[in-house]
C-alpha cells in the first residue's frame, strides 16, 4: 500500500471511529498504546510482521513472530483501573472474534502449518497520558 493510500485509509478509519462515537482523545490514546506495545515487544525479541491488519469482521492489532511462533496480539488500554485492568476486557466473545480473524490471516497467507498463539498487552495510562503499567500476557488464551 502506498504512503498516500495508507494515509487516506487511516484518515477514513479515524473518521469512521468518530462517527461511531469514539472521541479523538480515545483514538489517540489507543494509537499511543499500540505504539508503546510495538516498542515493548520489539525489545522482547518479537519481529513485527503486520500492524492493524483489517478484515471485514474486524482487525488484529499486531501480528508478530516470536520464538518460532506466529503471534496475534491484542492491545488494550485504559486511563483508570477502577472498572478493572485493560487486559481483563478481552472476554470470551472477543477471544472468539480474534480466533476467527487469525484464521482469515492464516488462510490468506497460506500459513496453516505455523504454530500460533494469542498474546494480550494491557496498558494503563494516568490522566496525563503517561504509561503507568504495561503487562504482556503470553499465550493468553
Amino acid at each position: 500500500m502506498s504512503d498516500t493510500s495508507h494515509e487516506f485509509f487511516t484518515e477514513y478509519y479515524i473518521n469512521e471511529q468518530i462517527k461511531q462515537g469514539e472521541s479523538m482523545d480515545r483514538i489517540k490514546l489507543g494509537r499511543k498504546a499500540e505504539e508503546a506495545a510495538a516498542e515493548y515487544i520489539i525489545e522482547q525479541g518479537y519481529i513485527i510482521l503486520e500492524r492493524n491488519c483489517r478484515f471485514h469482521e474486524g482487525e488484529i492489532d499486531i501480528i508478530a513472530e516470536h520464538q518460532g511462533e506466529l503471534v496475534f496480539i491484542e492491545v488494550r488500554s485504559r486511563q483508570s483501573s477502577v472498572h478493572g485492568y485493560p487486559q481483563e476486557t478481552v472476554n470470551y466473545k472477543k477471544q472468539q472474534k480474534l480466533k476467527r480473524l487469525a484464521n482469515h490471516y492464516l488462510k490468506l497467507k497460506r500459513a496453516w502449518n505455523r504454530n500460533c498463539r494469542f498474546d494480550v498487552i494491557g496498558i494503563l495510562f494516568d490522566e496525563e497520558g503517561r504509561i503507568m503499567s504495561l503487562e504482556l500476557i503470553s499465550n493468553a488464551f
